[in-house]
Formats: structure tokens, C-alpha cells, sequence
């Protein structure tokens, strides 16, 4: 009995494992952009910084000259009101190394030179697509999808039997 205690006491006295959690988000097509995004939350285990964040990609103005060509684009944070109405399709847990990673990838894609939106070429499922091969998920950079947010996420998940 004593002994199982003493080992019920060292595991309470060990902290926790902290972790972020990235998860990858789709909304359905509407006035509302962007469509695939991501949304951080956690701890920092090196820190204990707490992490609530959310990022997607979009054109800084949604007009016909998207159809045409390179736009300007943006990174983006977007209200609780629109994920709460996005659908959440999988999450990943990230180490410290992985989330700072990520959030090189979000500023490297906040920093871009512009025009950096193209409806073909660079748009918020491309930005998803690279934040999830970041994370170490497999995805198709040739995929038929990047203009089906949800679907390409979907096409993802079954990439990586992992996510279940």
C-alpha cells in the first residue's frame, strides 16, 4: 500500500505534458472568407504560454479580379461566431519544435510579396495544404481539390489513417 502511494504522490508531483493542438477547419462556400483555415490552441510546454489562435488565407478584397489573376492576399484570424459555424475535420498535436514550425509557415505566407493571391495557385487550401505537411501529414500537391476546401481536407484525412 505504501509503495502505491508513493508512486500515486510522484505522478501528481510531475507536471503535466503541455501541448497545442492544430486543428484544420473548412467552411462552406459563402460571403465569408476564408474557406479552409486553422485554428491553435494549448500550452507551450517550454514556456507554459498559453496558445489561442486561429489563421487562414484570403484575398485582401473578394471581386471579379480574383477570376482574372493575382490578387492581394492576406493571412487572417477570423471570429468565434464563423469556426463555430465551420466544420472542424481533424486535429493534430504539435511539440514546441512543430508549432514553431507552423507559425513560420503562417508568416511566411503573411509576408509574402504582393500580389499573393491566386484563385489557382496560392489560396486558402493551398495555405492549409502546406500548414498540414508541416505538421507531418501527407497530402497531394496535385490534387483536383484546391478549389473544394473541404473536400481536400477530407481527401487528407484519408491520406493519413492516423487522424481515424
Amino acid at each position: 500500500i505504501f509503495l502505491s502511494l508513493l508512486m500515486l504522490c510522484a505522478s501528481l508531483a510531475v507536471p503535466a505534458r503541455a501541448e497545442v493542438v492544430v486543428s484544420f477547419y473548412s467552411h462552406d462556400f459563402g460571403d465569408r472568407f476564408p474557406h479552409a483555415f486553422i485554428v491553435v490552441k494549448g500550452t507551450l510546454d517550454a514556456t507554459g504560454e498559453v496558445v489561442d489562435a486561429n489563421y487562414g488565407f484570403t484575398a485582401v478584397s473578394v471581386s471579379p479580379a480574383i477570376l482574372l489573376g493575382s490578387v492581394k492576399g492576406k493571412v487572417e484570424s477570423s471570429e468565434a461566431d464563423y469556426i463555430a459555424k465551420s466544420d472542424r475535420q481533424f486535429d493534430v498535436s504539435v511539440d514546441d519544435a512543430t508549432y514553431a514550425r507552423v507559425m513560420a509557415k503562417v508568416a511566411e505566407w503573411r509576408d509574402r510579396e504582393q500580389p499573393s493571391y491566386s484563385l489557382n495557385k496560392r489560396n486558402c487550401v493551398h495555405f492549409v495544404m502546406e500548414l498540414a505537411e508541416v505538421v507531418g501529414l501527407k497530402v497531394d500537391r496535385k490534387s483536383k481539390l484546391f478549389k473544394k476546401p473541404k473536400s481536400f481536407l477530407i481527401e487528407v484525412k484519408g491520406m493519413n489513417p492516423q487522424l481515424g
